[in-house]
């Protein structure tokens, strides 16, 4: 019985971790799109990274698994539908923006919708967690 306490414990705070780092992640796109081209008109050196397209497509790569994984460790319960919703859906706007030529003139709005619909899920679900320990997802 102790063990199961344990492995419960240690899978909560691995899904706290996958959240924090969600939101971090989340956090670092919306500053790459609102943030940088204010520094970029400022100093000029970083103008080439306000519009990086490689930039914007690597945080979309690297927040599909991030948040992909915390949508769906456990499998799709009742309890966390609204947060494997609204991953999915931040996700999909995220991918669309960067890969999508055709949304290029909407490009910076879907990004911001995006990166905040996934950061306030991995938000709202973090901190489920951190107010309930003892909850399953």
């Amino acid at each position: 019985m102790h063990s199961v306490k344990n492995a419960k414990a240690t899978s909560s705070v691995g899904i706290r971790m996958i959240d924090a780092t969600g939101i971090g992640l989340s956090s670092l796109c919306v500053i790459h799109c609102l943030a940088l081209p204010v520094l970029a008109s400022m100093l000029p050196v970083l103008s080439s990274w306000a519009e990086a397209e490689w930039v914007h497509k690597l945080f979309v790569l690297l927040a599909i698994p991030i948040s992909g994984s915390a949508a769906f460790i456990r499998g799709v319960h009742y309890r966390n539908l609204a947060f494997v919703f609204f991953v999915t859906l931040g996700l999909a706007l995220l991918t669309a923006s960067a890969f999508l030529e055709s949304l290029h003139d909407i490009e910076r709005p879907l990004t911001v919708a995006g990166a905040m619909i996934v950061a306030i899920a991995h938000l709202w679900r973090w901190r489920r967690h951190y107010k309930s320990p003892k909850s399953e997802n």
